[in-house]
């Protein structure tokens, strides 16, 4: 067993945890955090993306001990009081059906609006190339990014 700490949406997490568990099932059962979704296990799906130190990562790909030290940010800690403009545009632009890729979807866009907050829609696809949706197709996803960066320049928010 190792112990380790984390940082979650601002919050600090200490456990005890076996070497091999991996980071999504750290965020999951150990953190109590349902909203970083386990998809394919394999890293190919991109459901479990959350953010590490602020980079988007395949949570699935990591193990909990590597994270060790880190500030983790999952959907749950986007929000703070209300949705993020990345979540109303989500639902502003129906890139929501099923619903299962849209935390890490989101995340990722997160990331890239946080580092590029004028992203031409080549950028966007080249954002989530690694986070799939089986329901939407993606051209809707591409609009919600594309307005959210848009309302967050608008509003000045980051």
């Amino acid at each position: 067993m190792h112990r380790i700490a984390v940082r979650i949406n601002g919050k600090a997490y200490g456990h005890e945890v076996e070497p091999r568990l991996l980071l999504v099932h750290y965020i999951r059962e150990k953190a109590r955090l349902t909203g970083t979704h386990v998809g394919c296990d394999t890293g190919n799906c991109g459901a479990c993306t959350t953010l590490l130190n602020g980079q988007p990562v395949k949570s699935c790909l990591m193990l909990a001990v590597q994270a060790n030290g880190a500030e983790l940010t999952t959907i749950e800690g986007l929000a703070g009081n209300g949705l993020h403009q990345i979540q109303e545009a989500f639902l502003d632009k129906f890139a929501v059906q099923c619903g299962y890729c849209t935390p890490g979807m989101i995340l990722s866009a997160y990331a890239l609006l946080k580092a590029n907050p004028k992203p031409e829609e080549g950028e966007i696809r080249e954002a989530i190339e690694g986070n799939l949706c089986m329901c939407t197709g993606y051209q809707q996803i591409v609009d919600a990014i594309g307005h959210a960066a848009r309302t967050m320049r608008m509003s000045g928010s980051r």
